[in-house]
């Protein structure tokens, strides 16, 4: 399966102008969150993306809910957030929000990793984990060098063992790559990425 990935458009028009062009060579596309900024705009990110026909598969990032990026999906998008979901028989799960809880304050969509480790817990068995947060250790790092990624994503990498990992959340991060055991993990960024599953 060729598969385009993205995450943190943040409105961007010029970014989803390329991934719809990109996505008519995919077979499936996928978003690690973060399509508009703040809890606004989230309607016109998808507008955004209306030209891509391709089927996908999307989290929330921190800039919006859960229950808000359901009413705005557009037909072709499934919204997965603490659950899971197969694609020609690639298993898929997702979770989407900040975590750990991040200082950006009230409109910030975020998970303790309590409740991220009680999300993730529902999973049993996955070949690709999308998650807007990265993981522990991986992709994570800030500007000032701070290692700011997920424990309880980190524990489930390594009880899951999926061949990947897809997650953004962290900008200055955008476009690395690490491993987690066998498990190779992608901070997206809101340029194409391409992977082969």
């Amino acid at each position: 399966m060729h598969i385009l990935a993205f995450s943190d458009l943040h409105l961007s028009a010029g970014h989803a102008e390329t991934l719809t062009e990109a996505s008519t060579e995919a077979d499936l596309v996928i978003g690690a969150g973060d399509f508009c900024n703040m809890r606004e705009g989230l309607d016109e990110a998808m507008e955004m993306l209306q030209g891509i026909m391709t089927p996908m598969i999307v989290v929330p990032g921190n800039a919006e809910s859960a229950e808000e990026l359901r009413a705005a999906a557009r037909p072709n998008m499934t919204v997965l957030h603490g659950e899971g979901t197969e694609v020609d028989g690639l298993r898929l799960f997702g979770l989407g929000y900040g975590v750990p809880t991040t200082p950006f304050g009230a409109w910030s969509c975020d998970l303790s990793e309590d409740e991220a480790a009680k999300m993730l817990a529902g999973c049993e068995a996955a070949d690709l984990l999308i998650t807007h947060s990265p993981p522990k250790g991986v992709v994570d790092r800030t500007s000032g060098g701070l290692s700011v990624g997920s424990t309880a994503i980190h524990d489930a990498i390594l009880r899951l063992g999926p061949r990947l990992v897809l997650c953004g959340h962290i900008h200055d991060s955008w476009g690395q790559s690490g491993h987690i055991g066998d498990t190779a993990v992608h901070n997206l960024g809101p340029k194409p990425n391409w992977f082969e599953l």
